[in-house]
């Protein structure tokens, strides 16, 4: 029933391919992933800064669920710069889409406390499309559609742009991941004139903000969120409130506006090593179906500075 279930969903996922936005891979622990959706990031926490995260959506869903795993390295370079790279790698029933984008920023100084960031993302997107992944229902088994119209290794350039500010207790970005509205395939590349098949990349925005309270000398409280805006689909939402206790361990909970609530965990194993997991369960009908969603992220740093030891960043 659940496999029935999932290819119904992904069949209406490329139906909406005609004039529809493609939306970018969603995370529950942002506040984590910041160097994926803005450039500017890169560099910011002043050590040499590698990331992994994997997300696995819709548990026991069925085959072709969402997962999506991410990869960054970023480090401080030269006066004011940071250079980093952003791996993306998002599956979903029958599509594998891969992004590979180099990371930039450069920074302005505007007070001893802060400073503003710009970042430029540059980079390729790459989509694998195979039908023979979908449990498709019998009447659709010798459609010549399904059959004739994989796509293998289709590039796209990617650029995109963002600002980051940031002071000891404060943060906020905005940024565009990819400025290009290109298209994945069309009508003329599928030779068949009578179905409307256009992938259409629209530009995504996003919105993060986060601020930093000392309730006492061993716990801090961290609201923040992220909106991500894109033509042809609903604003996403989604806000957070974490704790630290000692500097070692993190609770939290979030809210994505009518799609999921979740729990986060994060143990900062070591002054290198950070590890955190989140659980979103869904708000809507798809929980009937599913058993929630996973993420899982380890953050390695070395630091390049020795005073970054004793003054751990929440952000």
């Amino acid at each position: 029933m659940k496999h029935s279930y999932l290819t119904l969903l992904i069949l209406i996922l490329l139906g909406t391919f005609s004039s529809k936005a493609q939306q970018d891979p969603q995370y529950t622990q942002y506040m984590y992933n910041t160097e994926v959706v803005n450039p500017a990031y890169a560099g910011n926490r002043e050590a040499l800064s590698f990331g992994l995260l994997y997300r696995t959506q819709w548990v026991n869903f069925g085959d072709g669920a969402p997962n999506t795993g991410t990869f960054t390295v970023n480090s401080p370079v030269g006066n004011n710069m940071g250079l980093g790279l952003s791996v993306v790698n998002d599956r979903i029933g029958p599509s594998i889409e891969t992004n590979f984008n180099i990371d930039y920023s450069y920074s302005i100084n505007t007070s001893e406390t802060a400073k503003l960031s710009f970042g430029l993302k540059a980079g390729v997107d790459i989509l694998d499309l195979d039908y023979s992944r979908l449990n498709l229902p019998r009447d659709l088994y010798n459609d010549p559609y399904f059959d004739e119209n994989n796509i293998d290794n289709k590039l796209q350039p990617q650029i995109g742009a963002g600002i980051y500010y940031n002071t000891e207790k404060f943060y906020a970005g905005l940024s565009v991941p990819n400025f290009l509205t290109t298209k994945h395939f069309d009508e003329s590349s599928l030779g068949n004139t009578s179905v409307e098949t256009t992938a259409a990349e629209r530009m995504h925005y996003f919105l993060i903000a986060g601020y930093v309270f000392d309730l006492s000398d061993n716990l801090k409280f961290k609201p923040a969120t992220l909106f991500k805006m894109v033509s042809g689909s609903p604003l996403q939402a989604d806000v957070s409130a974490n704790f630290l206790l000692y500097d070692k361990v993190t609770l939290g909970a979030a809210y994505r506006w009518s799609a999921a609530m979740s729990g986060l965990v994060g143990f900062q194993a070591t002054d290198q090593i950070f590890i955190g997991f989140a659980y979103d369960y869904q708000t809507t009908d798809i929980e009937a179906y599913s058993d929630g969603s996973y993420e899982v992220m380890l953050r390695f740093e070395l630091f390049n500075k020795p005073e970054r030891v004793l003054t751990p960043r929440f952000f």
